[in-house]
């Protein structure tokens, strides 16, 4: 006789995010092609977009590979010195983060 063991999740409909371990709602987390078990939330998401932008660039010249390097070294400035935490000017940070590469 075979036993059948059902091993629910604690959080059922919940998921984990694999690279930074945060739990949501499994709609809201992006979920990979060929392995639809690997979840990622979208600010991760966002993250391994511009480092692979990062690693593509490493093999190209050009302008726009020099500025996106500008941006890039800025972005690492503005995170070193906390300014995106400021009161003043985090939000307008933030926001231009988001969208440049």
């Amino acid at each position: 006789m075979t036993a059948h063991v059902v091993v629910e999740n604690a959080q059922s409909g919940r998921s984990e995010c694999w690279c930074c371990g945060v739990i949501d709602d499994p709609a809201k987390l992006v979920h990979l092609g060929n392995h639809p078990e690997v979840t990622v939330c979208t600010r991760c998401a966002h993250s391994i977009s511009k480092w692979a932008g990062e690693i593509e660039d490493q093999s190209r010249t050009g302008i726009a590979v020099r500025a996106r390097d500008v941006f890039r070294r800025l972005r690492e400035t503005v995170v070193e010195r906390g300014w995106h935490r400021s009161r003043l000017i985090g939000r307008p940070l933030r926001w231009l983060g988001k969208h440049t590469p």
